[in-house]
């Protein structure tokens, strides 16, 4: 094997440096190749990226230094179909022996097939020319560098080149750029000729972004100019536009500074042939128009009813179909009030929320009535969307659970259901997969069966018994959501029936932050087949079995093999054991080690009853989905069972023999859960990103239970964690994942991700992970899966690796392929590189990036 790979290394090796002295294969004689740009300013050597970026040619793409997809392009034959002509015309005769067993007809298509041409064309696709030097390109960056540098106060830059030589038919691109000092802002002034924006300007001159003693950029005065127009728009400027804003530089008589006056000159506008001067006015909104079942065949002037409600007009073809304030409450401009750009985004993101219309429009136009034409009359448009509508998918599935999955859901949508704009949804959902992983007796393919329905009932605002508008204002776009579900899956193990009902409160606080508070959420977890525990979590099994064969006693526990039998033999084997009827001491390791298998068995077939609260905020600064350069954080506190304990003690409710209150002769669970999750990208432009993750969670059960629930723990591993472990694979602490579907009540897990452009749409990655799980303060008393002080964080497992992506715009399919860098499951001083081979790495596919 070590033979055999020193011999591939070798021939790749060998490939690299061929293809690395051809490079300049396709480099026509007296021309050269871009290796490298060079940008010196006064003498010294940067690495601004923003300079960079100015750039009109740049070298062939490399991946490891080696330029892979040059290599492609010069191995492809250019000119395919010469060259299968030139097979005849070299040798006569050729083409008339094939035809007579081929057919002229086929000798010519064999021309046009893959390995004659199809091939050829690939790799030029797929590669990439030579960038040969161009002194037209050169010139049109020293241009592009001499305004860079110009807009950032270097008003006498000067930018010269040369090409020097680097090798056969290769060259470098060397930009000397020589600066002197950058120009600084000296007075800054401002004319303003509308009194009523001269008066606005000096309430908010402290914003300023031009301002004495900075350095001249010209992106500070675009700011400046966005910055006004939005203010003053926003408070009332209704016909103010940015390019009303002017500024004057003057640098005469100065030495590297400059005079600055902002100009802003009266209204300009045009009626007929003739242009009018007027000072700008503030524009109040005189009356508000909503239409509220617009379209190309119902248009506002057929409107047949009418109503007023709180200053607004609103109109419909026939009776109204909404109560009034469902409408309002969504529509932030109001009469008397000024107009403002601000309150025209908010009503239509608000009115929008309400789902029950398509995207609305909203316009303006002067109020005739108004003599100072100072008014303006705001008409809404609404055009509702279908009283019910039906939809379905159907989808191919991979998750933890299943390795393979066919899903289809039904989903009926009725809207404005008590016409007060709210929305039910009512969902069917059923799926059938195959996993491996479960006792699957019948070897059957569809080993595994869900079925289920979800109601949702949404309002368009805080439903609670007392008035919530002066902490939650309906600026803030709020709404409640009230859901109940019923999940039933079947041959997948334990086999489960989950009963879920959850109040929710959501509202955005400030844009792209969000608040969401789960007042009530109940989740029943029942266990329908629990006997089969030994059959799916078989390395539970395989432990107990191990020890049965050397101290069991009783010959009715096993079969013929002389293993255990499931369920009379492992439950009474365990039974003598904790009772002492087996040669097994108390407090020895084998004691220790049934007694925690039993304890795992009665936590994971045990029926679950959770009623928790919960509050989760998060903030981003992510703009659009083509922003790479951001941040993302979000936090989560939830509280399970305090609220039932609090009712229970003091109705001086009677404990269980295990002092434990009940309901419906169920213990519930009670624990507090923090979580905490940071996301980080920075963007080096030409599609290299860099994105980083933090989380941090844990759950700390108390009072009427000493473990948490297995549906709100924790794993490490899988698609979207640590890609060097298998979901559930990873830890508690440095246990070696020795049981199935590892979990508990703590997580740490921090991930980089290097991502650049490989070709076209397929993108390439590097990344690492660390992280692990372990036990605190819960019934788990098995030291190397708890965690007790900061010494335990070198059990954090890390594993690297590599990915390749294809963009399809609307989602990303992903393959990362992990190894296990750092195993904590091994002895300290034996946990570096003891995995790293292929043998042991992990390959994961996956639906858009992990973070």
């Amino acid at each position: 094997m070590k033979k055999n790979s020193t011999k591939v290394v070798a021939f790749l090796l060998i490939a690299i440096i061929i293809s690395a002295c051809n490079a300049v294969k396709r480099v026509p004689e007296g021309k050269f190749l871009l290796t490298k740009n060079q940008i010196v300013v006064n003498n010294k050597a940067i690495k601004d990226q923003t300079a960079f970026d100015q750039m009109y040619q740049n070298p062939n793409g490399t991946i490891g230094g080696f330029r892979l997809r040059l290599a492609l392009y010069n191995a492809a034959n250019l000119n395919p179909d010469s060259t299968y002509q030139a097979k005849f015309t070299n040798k006569p005769g050729k083409y008339e022996r094939k035809a007579k067993w081929l057919s002229a007809k086929q000798v010519d298509r064999l021309g046009e097939s893959f390995y004659y041409k199809g091939i050829h064309q690939f790799l030029k696709k797929v590669g990439e020319p030579p960038v040969i030097i161009d002194t037209i390109k050169i010139q049109k960056t020293v241009n592009r560098l001499n305004n860079y540098y110009f807009n950032n106060g270097y008003f006498n830059a000067k930018t010269s080149y040369s090409i020097d030589s680097v090798g056969f038919k290769k060259a470098k691109v060397k930009y000397n750029i020589a600066l002197s000092n950058p120009f600084i802002l000296d007075t800054v002034n401002h004319l303003i000729t509308s009194p009523a924006l001269d008066s606005l300007y000096n309430t908010t001159q402290e914003s300023s972004f031009i301002k004495s003693g900075k350095q001249y950029k010209t992106i500070d005065f675009e700011e400046e100019k966005n910055r006004i127009t939005t203010f003053f728009r926003n408070n009332g400027a209704y016909h103010f536009q940015p390019n009303n804003v002017t500024f004057d530089i003057d640098t005469i008589g100065k030495k590297d500074k400059a005079n600055v006056k902002m100009i802003i000159k009266n209204y300009s506008y045009q009626k007929e042939d003739s242009t009018y001067t007027v000072p700008f006015k503030l524009f109040k909104i005189s009356d508000v128009k909503i239409y509220t079942d617009f379209s190309a065949k119902t248009p506002p002037e057929t409107v047949t009813d009418s109503s007023e409600y709180k200053g607004f007009h609103l109109y419909s073809h026939g009776k109204l179909k909404y109560k009034p304030s469902a409408i309002t409450d969504a529509v932030f401009l109001t009469k008397g009030s000024y107009f403002g750009d601000y309150k025209t985004v908010l009503s239509n993101r608000s009115l929008n929320n309400l789902k029950i219309f398509g995207y609305p429009s909203i316009q303006y136009e002067v109020d005739k009535r108004d003599s100072t034409a100072q008014s303006l009359i705001a008409k809404i448009y609404l055009s509702p969307r279908k009283k019910f509508s039906f939809g379905t998918t159907l989808d191919l599935t991979h998750s933890n659970i299943q390795d393979f999955g066919i899903g289809a859901s039904v989903t009926e949508t009725i809207r404005n259901v008590f016409n007060r704009a709210e929305t039910l949804e009512i969902g069917f959902r059923g799926n059938i997969g195959s996993s491996k992983d479960f006792a699957n007796p019948n070897d059957a393919f569809f080993n595994v069966t869900e079925y289920g329905i979800n109601l949702k009932l949404n309002f368009p605002r805080i439903l609670f018994p007392i008035n919530t508008d002066k902490f939650i204002p309906k600026r803030m776009i709020p709404y409640t959501q009230i859901s109940s579900g019923f999940n039933k899956q079947r041959n997948i193990g334990l086999d489960k029936e989950n009963f879920t009902a959850l109040i929710t409160y959501n509202w955005n606080p400030i844009r792209n932050n969000t608040a969401r508070v789960d007042l009530l959420n109940v989740q029943f977890v029942r266990n329908l087949n629990p006997d089969n525990y030994f059959n799916v979590y078989g390395s539970s099994y395989n432990a107990l079995n191990k020890i049965a064969k050397d101290y069991n006693t009783n010959t009715s526990y096993i079969n013929s093999d002389k293993n255990l039998i499931i369920n009379s033999g492992t439950d009474g084997f365990i039974d003598d054991v904790i009772t002492l009827k087996t040669p097994i001491k108390f407090d020895t390791k084998e004691y220790k080690e049934v007694l925690s298998i039993e304890e795992r068995r009665e936590r994971l077939t045990e029926n679950d009853f959770i009623l928790g609260t919960s509050y989760t905020f998060t903030q981003t600064t992510k703009k659009d989905i083509q922003d790479n350069e951001f941040y993302q954080f979000r936090t989560k506190i939830e509280s399970a069972g305090t609220l039932l304990s609090l009712i229970a003690k003091a109705s001086n409710l009677p404990k269980n023999s295990s002092s434990q209150y009940e309901i419906f002769n169920l213990p519930y669970s009670e624990y507090l859960k923090l979580e905490l999750d940071y996301i980080k990208h920075w963007d080096f432009s030409k599609e290299n990103i860099l994105a980083f993750r933090s989380f941090f969670g844990i759950a700390l059960p108390f009072g009427n239970a000493d473990y948490v629930p297995f549906s709100r723990s924790y794993f490490s591993g899988g698609t979207n964690d640590n890609r060097a472990w298998q979901p559930y694979s990873l830890g508690p602490g440095s246990t070696g994942s020795i049981l199935d579907f590892n979990e508990a009540n703590m997580k740490i897990a921090f991930s980089a991700e290097y991502r650049f452009k490989i070709i076209g749409s397929v993108k390439g990655a590097l990344f690492a992970d660390a992280g692990n799980i372990w036990n605190v303060s819960d019934a788990v008393t098995l030291e190397s899966a708890t965690f007790t002080n900061l010494k335990d964080l070198k059990e954090l497992a890390l594993g690297t690796g590599f990915g390749l992506r294809y963009d399809l715009s609307f989602f990303v399919v992903r393959f990362d392929l992990g190894f296990k860098t750092y195993n904590p499951a091994y002895p300290i001083g034996n946990r570096w590189f003891k995995d790293l081979n292929f043998t042991k790495s992990v390959l994961n596919f996956g639906i858009n990036y992990p973070f």
